[in-house]
């Protein structure tokens, strides 16, 4: 029998949906789930093993296939929105929701969700109060800014920055700095939203400080400066920095807004990554009003963060559009105790973001290579793994230049491809998510969290290895 006989065999042995209805297994999802989702799911799983033997895969046995459509089922059923595990080496990776948080934010986001809490109620004075005020004092210390409040994400800082201090006016910015970023967020778009008129300075690789002063009129509002948190210009390049610009606005008399997106509030030249302006410096060298995320470098959760001038930051907080960019009181748990272990400790211990992008390449070796021995002992007859040195990526449009060495384990599979597990993995409970290079599964260590070998180790399992 040729090949495409066989796959023809194969594609007629494939039980129909009404036949997996009828499986014993099936039973209790019928009665708990709505019917069109258990159906929905049972098509999903046939479909996607007719693709995996049309591309030339194995067929898989009737018990792995009945485990793969009951996977399968229980998956599509479940919570839409689950925790996964990231095994691709992407610290920060935007699809898997960035920054996983610390014990102590997971607790404090607990203790205050569970019931009432102070979100906008004074304890001392016994009036309403701010709900700003539980992280503001914390980030002016760490930044050394005269005021500062949050919003929901960086774009939401930078949107209100420019609507409150610009609008109706013109905004200078550099040609290089015209930035786009995940979701298609453009410094033009936002800009066109904010009621502020664009003006470009410079070419795309070099812009003096001569281009800003003879842009500057009497309609000029604002100098926007912009970090390119996701992507490096190098060679003949020029920029002008924020101390020099700061003294040309003060000259001037108008505001800098420094949107510095990734938010480092700590030193990272010492762990190598030497591009990353700190955010107290920016506040330092004059940057009148400064922006960045909560859920890239710093580590917490989603939010924009935003420091700097108490004249300027004051506006902010009354403008209008405030209300419809605030943070929540999970959102506020969360953020501070993230920035209290940048108060209190070594954040680079206690802040897993911090952890996983300073964890040397050699202590994530040391973790590769125990857990390909595992996967050895577990599955001896249906994979071989071996440790190897890789190449991580903090994520998120930080850090853009500088990869990251690190360690995983590349796997070789007997009786599926590699395309047919990545595919599995993705169904388990938890879904693991792996890399695919060179038909073996790479799982990059720096990113698996400490305990998650074992549910890795079990996603296997789930998938049909066996030892």
């Amino acid at each position: 029998m040729d090949s495409k006989d066989a796959r023809t065999g194969a594609l007629r042995k494939l039980p129909k949906v009404d036949e997996v209805l009828s499986w014993p297994e099936v039973a209790p999802f019928l009665a708990e789930r709505p019917r069109e989702l258990v159906v929905d799911a049972i098509r999903l799983a046939l479909e996607s093993e007719r693709t995996s033997i049309r591309s030339g895969n194995t067929p898989k046995t009737r018990e792995g296939l009945k485990g793969f459509i009951l996977d399968m089922v229980r998956a599509y059923s479940d919570f839409h929105l689950k925790p996964v595990v990231n095994a691709t080496g992407v610290v920060l990776h935007t699809n898997l929701g960035r920054a996983p948080l610390s014990e102590k934010a997971l607790e404090r986001i607990v203790e205050v969700a569970r019931g009432y809490s102070n979100l906008e109620y004074d304890l001392e004075a016994g009036v309403r109060g701010s709900r700003y005020s539980h992280v503001e004092s914390i980030l002016k210390k760490l930044t050394g800014a005269e005021s500062a409040f949050v919003v929901n994400n960086n774009a939401s800082a930078v949107l209100l920055a420019l609507n409150t201090l610009a609008s109706g006016g013109e905004v200078i910015v550099s040609r290089g700095e015209m930035i786009e970023i995940g979701g298609s967020f453009r410094i033009p778009e936002i800009m066109k939203a904010s009621g502020a008129t664009l003006v470009e300075v410079g070419t795309t690789n070099k812009t003096h400080l001569k281009d800003y002063e003879n842009a500057i009129t009497e309609n000029t509002r604002l100098i926007l400066k912009v970090h390119p948190s996701n992507y490096r210009i190098v060679g003949f390049t020029k920029e002008v920095g924020i101390e020099e610009l700061s003294e040309l606005c003060r000259e001037r008399g108008i505001p800098l807004l420094y949107d510095a997106g990734s938010g480092a509030l700590v030193d990272f030249a010492p762990k190598g990554f030497a591009d990353e302006p700190s955010i107290a410096t920016s506040v330092r060298l004059g940057a009148d009003v400064v922006t960045f995320s909560g859920d890239k470098l710093l580590g917490g959760p989603q939010a924009g963060l935003i420091v700097g001038r108490a004249e300027c930051v004051e506006k902010m907080k009354k403008n209008h559009l405030n209300r419809a960019l605030r943070i929540d009181k999970l959102t506020l748990a969360a953020l501070e105790a993230t920035l209290r272990h940048y108060l209190e400790g070594d954040p680079w211990e206690t802040v897993p973001t911090l952890r996983m992008l300073a964890e040397p390449q050699a202590a994530v070796m040391r973790r590769a290579r125990r857990f390909a021995a595992r996967l050895a002992r577990e599955f001896p007859s249906s994979l071989t793994a071996r440790a190897a040195e890789t190449t991580a990526q903090s994520g998120g449009g930080a850090l853009p230049a500088t990869p990251i060495p690190s360690a995983g384990v590349r796997i070789t599979f007997r009786t599926m491809s590699c395309d047919q597990v990545e595919c599995a993995l993705r169904f388990t409970n938890p879904p693991v998510i792996v890399l695919k290079q060179e038909d073996q599964v790479v799982i990059d260590m720096r990113t698996v969290l400490p305990g998650q070998e074992a549910l890795i180790v079990d996603a296997f399992r789930q998938i049909g290895l066996t030892g």
